[in-house]
């Protein structure tokens, strides 16, 4: 499929054959009137589905009465923002530096941890995913990604996500802090063991090096709970947040401990976007939708209908998916092939779906998915495994799936 988008953006982004239009929840049609339930969600910013009335209302109230202010001025549509944000957040995070994106956030906690600590050493995990623009990249592992632009920052370090004993290792008195995604999403959905957080919290503390989670896509009721670091009852030092923060809007932010910023000096950080009214007004009502709309409650219930589905293909397609893993919707399917195939295998029956490198994929619906609807894109799978099992003569076993 052939674009004019293409002659202008160049080869930067993997593409599918599908002209978006139009949204509403889940739901998304193209530009020839075709429906879609929209699994990709913008790579998770379509937190609250597309077109969310509380964020579509935000957004043309503030738009009639200004735009942009910058943050050397005060506004109160900011400061109602990070009222309710601060209210939320987890215990001790109680300031916050407003930007526009994850990567922006990252770059963030990176200067606000070397300037409290002093110290210049960064630990990351393996599998990591923490943006593209340099500071970020420095800690997002994938060579692929690190390789081309080299050298980057220097002092990154990578130990095995969910190896205590590796990190207590690596960590020491030059370490500024560790950073950790508590749900790895690019590397493929991984959910760390048990007691790994808590370790991690442990080693910090003793060495005094600051602990970051990355909750850009994990965050905000994701995984079924507002903050994924609570499935383990871990808080860090400083927190990332961005994706579907506002709803669709561009907006990161980075919270931390007041002494963490504290330690800041005027100029030393700055965003001319960052915090401007029109992504406050629309982030104000996204948390009110995530608070008072049930949607962190939804988003546990339904993902485990998609757990449950998943699990049922598993064992109906034993040579085909090797692992169902994740938490609440953000859920990964590694499958033992190249997924290309089943991705647009699923666009012809109506669903989007991600993927996470060659051979999993990745399924972040909007938190406002119905049954009815995860539902649809279970039989649609289903329909794609069975499909792509005969071309590959692959054998399954199983009854059928049968939903309703």
């Amino acid at each position: 499929m052939a674009s004019t988008e293409d002659m202008y953006m160049g080869g930067l982004y993997q593409r599918f054959p599908v002209t978006v239009d139009r949204g509403e929840g889940a739901l998304v049609w193209d530009d020839s009137g075709r429906e879609y339930i929209d699994c990709m969600a913008g790579y998770g910013v379509a937190l609250l589905g597309h077109c969310n009335r509380r964020v579509t209302d935000a957004i043309t109230t503030q738009i009639g009465r200004i735009i942009t202010v910058h943050s050397s001025l005060y506004n109160k549509t900011r400061e109602e923002f990070l009222e309710k944000l601060i209210g939320l957040a987890p215990d001790g995070l109680e300031q916050v530096h407003l930007n526009n994106s994850g990567a922006e956030s990252v770059e963030a906690a990176i200067k606000f941890a070397k300037k409290y600590t002093g110290r210049k050493k960064m630990i990351a995990m393996k599998g990591s995913y923490h943006g593209k623009s340099l500071g970020a990249l420095s800690i997002t592992f994938g060579p692929k990604y690190r390789r081309p632009f080299a050298p980057l920052i220097e002092g990154a370090e990578f130990v095995p996500f969910g190896n205590g004993a590796a990190l207590d290792e690596a960590v020491d008195t030059d370490t500024a802090f560790v950073i950790i995604e508590p749900v790895q999403g690019e590397s493929g959905i991984h959910v760390p063991p048990p007691e790994f957080l808590r370790e991690a919290r442990e080693i910090c503390d003793r060495s005094g090096a600051l602990l970051v989670f990355d909750e850009i896509q994990a965050g905000l009721g994701r995984t079924g709970r507002l903050w994924a670091q609570q499935h383990w009852g871990v808080t860090p030092d400083i927190l990332c947040l961005a994706k579907g923060i506002a709803g669709g809007v561009p907006m990161g932010a980075t919270l931390a401990k007041p002494e963490i910023i504290g330690a800041m000096s005027k100029g030393e950080h700055s965003s001319t976007f960052g915090g401007n009214p029109l992504s406050c007004a629309a982030g104000s009502a996204t948390l009110d939708a995530l608070t008072q709309d049930g949607l962190v409650e939804n988003s546990a219930a339904m993902g485990a209908v998609f757990a449950d589905g998943l699990e049922e293909l598993k064992r109906k397609y034993p040579n085909m998916i090797r692992e169902v893993r994740g938490r609440g919707l953000m859920i990964g399917v590694e499958i033992k092939y190249d997924v290309r195939g089943i991705l647009y295998g699923l666009i012809k029956k109506g669903i989007l779906m991600l993927y996470s490198g060659r051979n999993v994929l990745r399924i972040l619906p909007p938190l406002v998915v119905t049954a009815r609807q995860a539902a649809k894109v279970l039989d649609a799978l289903d329909a794609v495994l069975s499909e792509e099992s005969e071309k590959t003569g692959t054998r399954r076993g199983g009854s059928n799936m049968g939903r309703t």
